[in-house]
């Protein structure tokens, strides 16, 4: 037999290799069969993650709700439940993987950020779209969960008339990016435009401009951000105070990447990609259970003042020190 305390625990100190038989050959009296098992009988949800995050948020009108998913490469996966080829933007590309679309909580640029809601894109199993879980989620964290948040950051893929309508409604305030390619309008007389194409005063680049999108009733601020290299952010917001500048809506956007930082860990220090289970069940739990790793990492490295890397390093610091000083494997060395 083997609990969840142990496959999470497994899944915080393994390097590497974050399969059933891995854990299995180091685990006394357990077999691939055992962990296979648990993995395909379990029913973990995200609604366990919440249970663990809820006391540890800093929630308040001034902190963030971010929204963004990502694909856990499986590319080399033939029969794996609910894996599909979707589009990845690590790789820039299609891929073979298994979705997941995030919430996550965050006190604001250089503070703490949880993840407090996920949902697995599964369109094959439940016939909902990403955008179906956006929205669900964010119904839930303000009805169910109570989130105090006023503002929400989200990337362009989820800038659909009914998302931003909803947030709107919601009373949330929305900082996010349009497509280069999306046409608003400066006024009735003007018509449609492309972004490009609008007269971008210094006055303009320092304030943005009200503009009008399809399909959605009230106007937002449009701010052009360009960076040091030439790229350019399109951002919105249905934000009211007439004050707002381009800075202080990038400053607002850029909270977006924390979530980024969440994707990454997961992938590197839990193992997300890594179960090779065919089950979606399995699948379903493994993810679950690799939420609360890196959540027990995330705590741990609070305590130490450390980055979850660091902390993870720290696990093979007394071994590597132990077989430097006295080591089991000396080095050939002919005479």
């Amino acid at each position: 037999m083997i609990t969840k305390r142990q496959y999470v625990e497994y899944l915080i100190c393994t390097i590497g290799n974050y399969t059933s038989s891995h854990l299995a050959a180091h685990l006394a009296d357990v077999s691939h069969d055992v962990v296979t098992d648990y993995l395909r009988s379990e029913h973990l949800t995200a609604r366990g993650l919440w249970d663990l995050v809820e006391r540890l948020i800093q929630d308040g009108p001034a902190t963030f709700m971010l929204v963004d998913d990502s694909v856990q490469d499986k590319r080399y996966s033939q029969f794996i439940e609910l894996v599909k080829l979707q589009y990845s933007g690590a790789e820039q590309g299609l891929v073979r993987g298994i979705g997941i679309v995030n919430l996550v909580h965050s006190a604001g640029h250089q503070e703490d950020f949880y993840p407090i809601d996920y949902r697995v894109y599964a369109p094959d199993q439940d016939g909902k779209t990403k955008n179906e879980h956006f929205s669900e989620m964010v119904i839930n964290a303000v009805y169910a969960k109570k989130i105090k948040v006023k503002r929400i950051l989200f990337d362009s893929w989820y800038v659909s008339a009914e998302n931003l309508k909803l947030v709107h409604r919601l009373g949330l305030i929305f900082f996010t990016t349009l497509k280069s390619n999306r046409m608003v309008s400066l006024s009735k007389e003007g018509g449609w435009i492309h972004l490009a194409d609008i007269d971008w005063t210094a006055e303009c680049l320092k304030n943005g401009v009200r503009v009008k999108l399809k399909e959605v009733p009230f106007k937002v601020q449009l701010f052009k951000v360009v960076a040091i290299d030439g790229n350019i952010d399109w951002v919105i917001t249905n934000c009211p105070d007439e004050t707002l500048t381009t800075q202080v809506a990038q400053e607002a956007n850029d909270v977006r990447w924390q979530i980024e930082k969440l994707h990454r860990g997961l992938k590197q220090l839990t193992g997300t990609e890594k179960c090779q289970c065919r089950k979606g069940r399995s699948q379903r739990n493994h993810i679950a259970c690799c939420y609360h790793a890196w959540l027990s990492l995330k705590v741990k490295a609070k305590v130490l003042e450390k980055t979850l890397y660091q902390t993870k390093e720290d696990l093979l610091s007394d071994y590597l020190r132990t077989e430097l000083a006295t080591p089991r494997i000396h080095a050939f060395m002919p005479v």
